[in-house]
């Protein structure tokens, strides 16, 4: 009996050709699979840029300022701001401005411990530096406006203070902001040029809480910026501070190094910077750069 016949060479073959069909099957199956799992990559890949890249990779890719942008800014800086994120966010249909109000040296040193931001805007160079000092800013600072000081009162001046030495008056009870903020670094310039030492029963963290201490009436003036006055014109009362006697402080901006949205960061800063902004600023108060 030769060896190609017979039924056990039957079953032989075919069991030979079973085993030539997997082993194609297996050439052709692990490049299908590898492809596969190539494209899986590359689908995973672009919906990450598509998701998880809208704050930053995404807009530097389109170079259009899209996702979520984080301002840190000065207390007194509030209503401006407001008003420039919504017309901002209007012309960049796509980005949400959020912003951090506070202190400027109180958000100096949450950026220099690491605090994720994108822009600070600081109500005096001086803690500007600290930012700068440390090695956390992108760029040089560039001043957008500036700001002088008012002594606020209650409504109608019921007290009829008219100067910076009636608040030397110990019957006055005087806030300001403590020494290290700006808004308490100009009133101690303020003194200082009037040649007059005033005690105040108050040292707020932010110029906001001068703002409230005297139009809820539990002091009867307080040392904030003109802008403040202006802006809180139905409940307070300003006094004119002469020019011999006041301050100006500058207000820088800066983009913070390792923005998460460094393409929104730096529209941003151009937009206030720019004619749009400066008109906003204008409307609440304050000077032009200079």
């Amino acid at each position: 009996m030769g060896v190609n016949s017979g039924p056990g060479a039957s079953r032989f073959s075919t069991r030979a050709g079973l085993c030539s069909r997997r082993a194609s099957l297996r050439r052709h199956v692990k490049p299908l699979a590898v492809a596969c799992a190539a494209s899986a990559v590359l689908v995973l890949a672009a919906c990450g840029s598509s998701a998880g890249g809208s704050s930053s990779g995404a807009s530097a890719a389109s170079g259009k300022p899209s996702g979520q942008l984080v301002v840190f800014a000065a207390t007194s800086l509030t209503d401006a701001f407001a008003k420039i994120g919504a017309q901002f966010e209007k012309a960049n249909p796509g980005v949400t401005v959020k912003f951090n109000y506070d202190g400027s040296s109180t958000l100096a040193t949450q950026i220099t411990q690491g605090a994720p931001a994108d822009v600070f805007a600081s109500a005096a160079p001086a803690n500007m530096s600290t930012v700068t000092d440390g090695g956390d800013a992108t760029g040089t600072p560039q001043v957008f406006t500036r700001n002088t000081a008012e002594i606020m009162v209650e409504k109608g001046n019921p007290l009829h203070i008219e100067s910076v030495k009636d608040l030397a008056d110990d019957k006055i009870k005087v806030a300001v902001c403590a020494p290290e903020v700006p808004c308490g670094a100009l009133a101690q310039e303020v003194f200082k040029n009037a040649g007059v030492t005033v005690k105040p029963v108050s040292e707020e963290t932010n110029v906001g809480g001068v703002v409230t201490k005297v139009t809820l009436g539990e002091v009867d003036a307080g040392v904030v910026y003109v802008t403040d006055v202006k802006e809180n014109g139905s409940k307070a009362s300003g006094v004119t501070i002469p020019a011999d006697q006041n301050s100006i402080t500058d207000y820088p901006i800066v983009q913070v190094k390792g923005a998460p949205n460094v393409t929104a960061a730096k529209a941003f800063i151009s937009y206030v910077l720019g004619p749009n902004g400066q008109k906003v600023l204008a409307s609440f108060g304050f000077l032009p750069p200079g």
